[in-house]
């Protein structure tokens, strides 16, 4: 079973973005659960979501406590949370972030990947709202899921414009990594 763990803000995006990549995963064919957790629910405040992915039913229904994946949507929350806690060595961290990846501070054996997907959601989406755009590269980096079932994942969440520029903006942090 693959474990993923997304950390962001209140209000940023991250349980939807649990929740696409669950979707993205069910449309490849596999079995997937997504959920959130957070204590005081406010704008802003540091919220964790999760995501299991398998070939089997997935039968557990607890917090992700050792993580194949975690996403960071703000890269701020590198230096105020623990987001790599409990990551298994030879784990991956994608972080949205105009940083290189050597320039973040990770455990050993814990490979870090990072895409400036507030660049491309400003420029595709007009707004600094990354949640969508980064699925794209966490898809081309895992390879747990195709860019084709992340785009019927976005357009199941958003419809019309906004699902067409959330589309748009996976696509592109897709290429940048």
């Amino acid at each position: 079973m693959i474990e993923i763990r997304i950390h962001g803000r209140g209000g940023q995006g991250g349980v939807t973005t649990a929740e696409v990549i669950a979707r993205a995963a069910f449309y490849d064919g596999k079995q997937s659960q997504a959920f959130p957790f957070f204590g005081v629910a406010r704008r802003g405040a540091p919220v964790e979501a999760y995501c299991r992915i398998d070939e089997q039913p997935v039968r557990v229904h607890q917090q992700v406590y050792e993580p194949d994946y975690v996403i960071v949507l703000d890269d701020a929350l590198t230096e105020t949370a623990d987001v790599f806690k409990g990551i298994k060595s030879g784990g991956s961290v994608l972080i949205a972030s105009s940083k290189k990846p050597e320039e973040i501070s990770a455990p050993e054996g814990v490979k870090i990947f990072t895409v400036d997907a507030y660049k491309v959601a400003r420029e595709i989406i007009g707004k600094p709202i990354v949640s969508m755009a980064v699925i794209g590269a966490f898809a081309k980096i895992t390879n747990l899921i195709t860019l084709e079932s992340v785009e019927k994942g976005i357009r199941d969440r958003f419809k019309g414009e906004i699902g067409d520029k959330n589309v748009l903006a996976a696509k592109a942090c897709a290429d940048l990594v």
